[in-house]
């Protein structure tokens, strides 16, 4: 924990760390707010589910373009200008008297114009730290980000529970705008200036290691879905089980993330971490009873963070500092994508067979992202003895000087 401290104590990191948790914690309430809100209008959860989707498709799509923008246009105006059209659409989406398309179209703005936090700071941290401190800062980031999981949720159904629907998504808004604005007012984010990608849009992706953390992000957030739907239909909506046991499952990765934070990341880092994972999820097959459930989630937990910490590691590391946003945002939508793939296959298998489907998804789901990790363990790059910092965009040219 002695490493934690001293990098708490570089200038601007701590700061950084916090204004950002504060900024996304709105992504742990609105998907939540949005349902419990559209269904109470409607009485349909198939017309929220509908709407749900909907912010879903516009964060996928907007994720690498809004990115990309930021270095076009730079951080704070696509910051500010995403912010404040997020937060009318959902001012919108709690005060206008709306039928399902009108829902649908705002939740879709409320998506495309979610503010693009994750690229930014993720851009914004090689600037602060030096190359060795920079692993480990993306596991602190990795670890701490569970709090949005852990908190939000319970945040915003009590809101929405006691207060009402309307005023669960006006407190959304008001999240968006503080947490974003200190965000966007930090001076690390006016002084980090994102140059001008020359290259084409989408090219950064088919990178390696780029296309890797999209791939494995894809299958391990579609494996934390799945795990979230299986354990809402074992122990329902109503008792305390169910949020209780996907706190240890956050609780576990938050404490993984940290243990593990300061191990040097080689190409075999994300097959081992998906083992531990794979093996914690495969272990939940066995019985449903809740303490059982829980402790195993805490062992697949401690392998979640450290993956994320590899997926943002190796991103960074595969491309030039222009390409690092757009980078980010490919890898933000694989994960928005599993998220949905995750829950949509558990729900499946949950009406065929019962709980037990939505584990085996999530199994298999981490089981796939290692057999990915390994057969393709050759395009990870080593970072144990290399810098993990994006390439420069402007290299120096050898000049041979005349007699």
């Amino acid at each position: 924990m002695a490493g934690y401290r001293d990098l708490l104590r570089t200038p601007g990191v701590a700061r950084i760390i916090a204004a950002q948790l504060v900024a996304r914690f709105p992504n742990g309430m609105t998907s939540l707010a949005i349902l419990l809100h559209v269904e109470q209008t409607t009485g349909s959860y198939g017309a929220a589910g509908i709407v749900l989707a909907a912010s879903s498709v516009g964060q996928a799509i907007a994720g690498p373009v809004t990115s990309r923008w930021m270095g076009a246009w730079g951080m704070r105006r696509v910051l500010a200008l995403t912010l404040a059209v997020c937060t009318l659409s959902v001012v919108a989406l709690a005060l206008l008297p709306l039928t399902l398309p009108g829902y649908m179209a705002f939740a879709l703005l409320a998506g495309l114009s979610t503010p693009p936090v994750q690229s930014a700071v993720r851009t914004i941290y090689p600037k602060l730290v030096n190359a060795g401190q920079l692993t480990p800062l993306f596991s602190l980031d990795a670890s701490l980000q569970e709090i949005i999981w852990i908190v939000a949720p319970v945040v915003i159904t009590l809101v929405s529970t006691q207060a009402g629907t309307v005023e669960g998504l006006l407190l959304v808004a008001v999240m968006l705008v503080g947490g974003g604005s200190w965000f966007i007012l930090l001076p690390e984010v006016g002084r980090v200036r994102i140059p001008r990608s020359r290259r084409a849009f989408g090219l950064v992706v088919l990178k390696p290691p780029v296309m890797l953390a999209t791939v494995v992000g894809f299958l391990l957030i579609g494996a934390c879905s799945a795990v979230e739907v299986g354990v809402v239909a074992t122990f329902g909506h109503d008792g305390l089980e169910a949020g209780l046991v996907l706190a240890v499952f956050s609780a576990g990765s938050l404490i993984g993330g940290l243990a593990f934070g300061h191990i040097p990341i080689g190409p075999w880092a994300m097959a081992r971490r998906l083992l531990i994972v794979t093996v914690g999820l495969s272990l939940t097959m066995i019985m449903l009873n809740v303490y059982w459930i829980g402790g195993t989630l805490v062992l697949a937990g401690l392998g979640i963070a450290p993956a994320l910490a590899v997926l943002f590691a190796i991103t960074t590391a595969s491309v030039k500092f222009s390409e690092t946003a757009e980078a980010f945002g490919w890898a933000g939508t694989g994960q928005l994508i599993g998220a949905a793939a995750g829950s949509a296959v558990a729900g499946i298998l949950i009406d065929q067979s019962g709980p037990m489907g939505a584990y085996l998804a999530a199994a298999v789901f981490a089981f796939v992202g290692l057999l990915v990790s390994v057969a393709f363990v050759r395009s990870f790059p080593d970072l144990r003895h290399r810098d993990p910092s994006p390439y420069p965009d402007t290299e120096p040219v050898a000049v041979t000087r005349g007699p």
